[in-house]
């Protein structure tokens, strides 16, 4: 289904150069938006973006590393050159840190890199292109949390704690722009299979899994079909909420 109307419209993607990031990219593209391809692997961002020109799509590629806030103005500044305009921010710059780790051994400089990408970073990604939102007075905004940002994972303290900070951020940033036809929301997927999951230890994954009442995956292209949802025209009466991708998990 194409929920995308104008053609003009577009879409910056960060992350877009693996997992649920890529998916969502290659997916928009074909719904006809056009899409900047950011990632920290700058090689990874030049597939996707020449993938979907290969299509018929339009793109355009940059390395964005949000642990480096001297990338981030550059790259959505080539966006607006090339498309003219910034509609939604899709963010899926994420890291889990280490796992299977308790509490107390917990390193406070892997934590602190856990929390410059998944919060710090949305942060300074959602105030390089609100200027540009609110001059339109429009825009989609829509962070990837986890469901362990809503119940919590064993063994996961960083990544728990910041993507239920990322929660958080969203409820109360959605507030600031209620009114100025911006909408800001979160995704939080149970596991879905990506290069992320796969480099988690087996028995991590098989812990989120047995969690799901689906007792399955989630697939990344049901994970691209909802993103192209939530960041279209057609969903707007909905801000500052966190979507569920859980097979069922979490259903609050």
């Amino acid at each position: 289904m194409n929920y995308f109307d104008n053609p003009n419209y577009s879409v910056i993607v960060v992350g877009a150069g693996r997992g649920i990031g890529r998916a969502a990219a290659v997916e928009l593209a074909a719904q006809g938006v056009a899409v900047a391809c950011f990632d920290s692997d700058a090689e990874t961002a030049r597939q996707v973006a020449e993938e979907i020109g290969s299509a018929g799509g339009r793109s355009v590629r940059a390395h964005l590393d949000v642990t480096e806030p001297g990338t981030l103005a550059p790259a959505v500044e080539k966006a607006m050159t090339a498309f003219g305009r910034v509609d939604a921010l899709v963010n899926c710059a994420g890291i889990t840190g280490r796992t299977n780790v308790p509490a107390h051994d917990v390193d406070p400089e892997d934590f602190d890199l856990v929390y410059r990408v998944n919060l710090r970073g949305a942060l300074l990604l959602s105030q390089i292109v609100l200027p540009h939102m609110l001059k339109q007075r429009y825009g989609r905004i829509l962070h990837v949390a986890s469901i362990a940002g809503k119940e919590g994972n064993a063994g996961m303290t960083a990544y728990s704690a910041t993507k239920a900070g990322l929660i958080g951020m969203v409820k109360s940033m959605a507030k600031d722009y209620v009114e100025q036809g911006i909408t800001i929301n979160a995704l939080a997927p149970a596991v879905i299979r990506t290069p992320m999951v796969d480099a988690l230890p087996q028995a991590t994954v098989d812990y989120m899994t047995a969690k799901i009442p689906m007792r399955r995956c989630g697939e990344l292209q049901e994970a691209a079909q909802m993103i192209a949802w939530i960041v279209s025209p057609a969903c707007s009466f909905t801000t500052g909420f966190t979507f569920d991708l859980s097979g069922g998990r979490a259903t609050y």
